[in-house]
């Protein structure tokens, strides 16, 4: 909870439990308020901005302090107006006068030199409808590694009680780059690694002491054990927020334009499923007595080793340090998507059901962290003379191969290791056709992850000459897949005839992490 909330918490509880939940109450207006108690809102916005001496400070046209009002009530989510909690002026007054000679403010709204005043009417329930402006900070000419200033931004209005914000702004302080990181080569499955990790202050102040973050997808961990670090594992939930993070606190101090190394190596191993899986590293500046809290978050397990320490390195080049530090490893493992077709017979008339299959053989699991699970897909198309009444949810209507009607199944990744999916399709046989075949076809796609290609093909079967389960149902099996007179064949590439319509899903499986 941050420190704003904590206020605007104290401020509801000294009220009493009646004046408050009178005041959250949506749709009050300003002169309820007034009649009771002012009610209490709170400037938010970022408290706290360091400036570079090295950077831009980010995207130039984007403001570090976005400055809103938290108002208290439950936050509007509904379609249509939104109802405000307070109606009546107010003005929020911005001012930066005590950056002046430490950087260039830009401010919202009716500025004059470094004070702005912005106006309003409507306050309505939380944060998001409540937004006063950005301001934008920047190095002046006079700026020097370690200056410091303030901006103060309070407000007034009837019937309104405003808790002000402050904006710390420091020059040229700690900045902590990583040593960049190299893909280690031929690494694989069930293997580590011990990447060279190394931090650099290139800001313009000793940082007193330093705080080293790992992190691991699903499919890596830390094994070695350091009395100095701690570690938590979310192994629950969804797959693509289940992680391992290690935390390392070191209290010795990082002196200006020096680089530094770990004492002993720090080993990141790889499951036997793992493929793309994001490994990051940080080093950031330890808050004032931070050491002592940091380790004892719920669901952290502290070390019992030795300490790991940092040293002190030769002449180091800023070049080969980085903000942001990370790799997707390892790069050698493959899966196996496979489906399976299904048979059936029936009379003119008959509704039957295909269930068809889709697997992953493994031994990889696909993570998708990257894409943030983009699909997969596959297509069907139904046996002539037959009609799909009912298809499952995750499968819509289009036209493969530019004509023929079908559907396309979608996948959701990420995809475990061990996957075993159906999809059933409820369909009507029309006409009898003796050992009709509808195709069921992964894109025809070069994807270097999949170790067997040629079970991305597999067929329905209907009324087959030998009857159910005479067709071999899955992939090659099922007849071959370049067959021309197959019913329903089409070219063998299995993809929609519409732009949107092409086959979805990473090649590779993986690569936001947290």
């Amino acid at each position: 909870m941050t420190q704003q909330a904590r206020r605007l918490r104290a401020r509801l509880a000294a009220l009493g439990a009646v004046g408050a939940t009178a005041l959250a109450a949506a749709g009050v207006q300003g002169a309820a308020h007034a009649a009771e108690a002012p009610l209490p809102v709170v400037i938010t916005g970022e408290d706290r901005v360091d400036l570079s001496l090295h950077s831009d400070n980010g995207d130039p046209t984007e403001p570090q302090v976005d400055l809103r009002i938290d108002v208290p009530g439950e936050e509007f989510e509904g379609d249509g107006e939104v109802p405000s909690v307070h109606r009546g002026e107010y003005t929020i007054r911005i001012d930066a006068r005590g950056l002046k000679g430490v950087a260039k403010a830009d401010l919202p709204c009716e500025a004059d030199g470094l004070v702005a005043v912005c106006t309003g009417y409507d306050l309505y329930a939380g944060t998001t409808f409540n937004r006063v402006g950005g301001i934008r900070l920047d190095l002046s000419d006079d700026s020097e590694a370690g200056d410091t200033g303030k901006i103060v931004v309070t407000g007034e209005g009837e019937g309104l009680d405003f808790t002000p914000l402050t904006v710390d702004v420091r020059v040229g302080g700690p900045e902590l780059l990583n040593r960049e990181l190299s893909l280690p080569k031929d690494l694989k499955a069930g293997e580590a690694f011990e990447p060279p990790l190394g931090v650099m202050n290139v800001g313009g102040l000793p940082a007193e002491g330093t705080v080293l973050r790992l992190y691991g997808s699903r499919g890596l961990s830390f094994p070695d054990d350091f009395g100095n670090c701690s570690s938590s594992v979310v192994d629950t939930g969804p797959l693509l927020r289940q992680h391992t993070e290690v935390l390392c606190t070191f209290p010795g101090t990082l002196d200006a334009g020096a680089a530094y190394s770990l004492s002993g190596p720090v080993r990141v191993k790889t499951a036997d499923f793992a493929l793309h899986d994001i490994f990051s590293y940080s080093f950031r500046p330890l808050e004032p007595g931070e050491a002592k809290t940091l380790h004892r978050g719920e669901g952290r397990r502290q070390g019992s080793g030795p300490d790991l320490t940092l040293e002190r390195a030769g002449e180091a080049d800023p070049a080969q340090y980085t903000k942001y530090a990370e790799l997707d490893l390892p790069t050698t493992n493959t899966y196996d998507l496979a489906l399976t077709g299904a048979s059936a017979s029936g009379e003119a008339g008959d509704t039957v059901t295909a269930e068809i299959g889709f697997a992953n053989n493994g031994p990889a699991w696909i993570s998708a962290l990257r894409s943030g699970g983009e699909p997969f897909s596959f297509t069907v198309v139904a046996p002539e003379g037959s009609a799909v009444t009912t298809a499952p949810k995750e499968c819509r209507t289009i036209t493969v191969d530019g004509s023929v009607p079908g559907y396309r199944c979608s996948v959701a990744t990420p995809l475990l290791e061990d996957a075993r999916l159906t999809f059933p399709f409820e369909l009507r046989i029309d006409e009898v056709v003796e050992g009709a075949r509808g195709r069921v076809a992964m894109p025809d796609w070069d994807n270097p992850y999949d170790s067997d290609p040629a079970n991305d093909v597999a067929w329905i079967v209907l009324n087959a000459p030998g009857g159910p389960g005479d067709d071999g149902t899955g992939g090659s099996d099922g007849g071959p897949s370049d067959d021309p007179t197959a019913p329903g064949s089409g070219d063998g590439d299995g993809s929609g005839g519409d732009a949107d319509d092409e086959g979805t899903g990473s090649a590779s499986g993986g690569g936001s992490g947290d």
